[in-house]
């Protein structure tokens, strides 16, 4: 069942992006960085923790420091009414990172990662041996260009009013 988006506001915002600078800070450097009450930056990440806005607090790894330097990008198609059976093969594949259902010529976009281009051959291999997938097409990644990122997109929101925290209106 989708969820209703929350309503963001500037405060939200300002939390937000205080927790993305300041990754291992607390509720009360929190407070002390957006000027707002502890129990108010307490209740507004609860609210968007309940809302799925925040919804993990895993540490972002990055596998090419990690030293699988080699990743790609691998577009399937897919037998008709196969994506449970293609998602499980997927999720056997350690190499795997990351995999969506797409519209297009493709039907699953996946990222993956290898230690070398035999590592990486290894994984395309093992993509190819599930019975779902009829066919594929990678591309290797040279360099990252932007970073995996979310704030600019929630920054183009029209945020609503901030109704509490009067102290942050009155420095913004």
């Amino acid at each position: 069942m989708a969820r209703t988006p929350a309503k963001l506001d500037e405060l939200d915002l300002a939390i937000l992006t205080a927790m993305h600078e300041y990754q291992k800070a607390g509720i009360l450097e929190l407070s002390r960085r957006t000027r707002v009450a502890r129990a108010t930056v307490q209740s507004r990440i609860a609210r968007m923790e309940e809302a799925g806005v925040i919804s993990s607090y895993d540490p972002q790894i990055d596998v090419t420091a990690a030293g699988f330097d080699v990743q790609a990008f691998v577009t399937l198609e897919i037998a008709q009414g196969a994506l449970d059976a293609v998602a499980a093969d997927l999720e056997n594949i350690p190499g795997v990172l990351e995999a969506y259902a797409t519209t297009g010529t493709g039907d699953v976009l996946c990222r993956i990662g290898a230690d070398s281009h035999s590592g990486l051959q290894a994984v395309l291999l093992s993509i190819d041996r599930s019975g779902a997938v009829v066919r594929s097409h990678s591309v290797v990644v040279l360099s990252t260009v932007v970073e995996r990122r979310a704030l600019p997109l929630l920054r183009t929101l029209t945020p609503a009013s901030s109704s509490k925290a009067p102290a942050y209106r009155n420095t913004h």
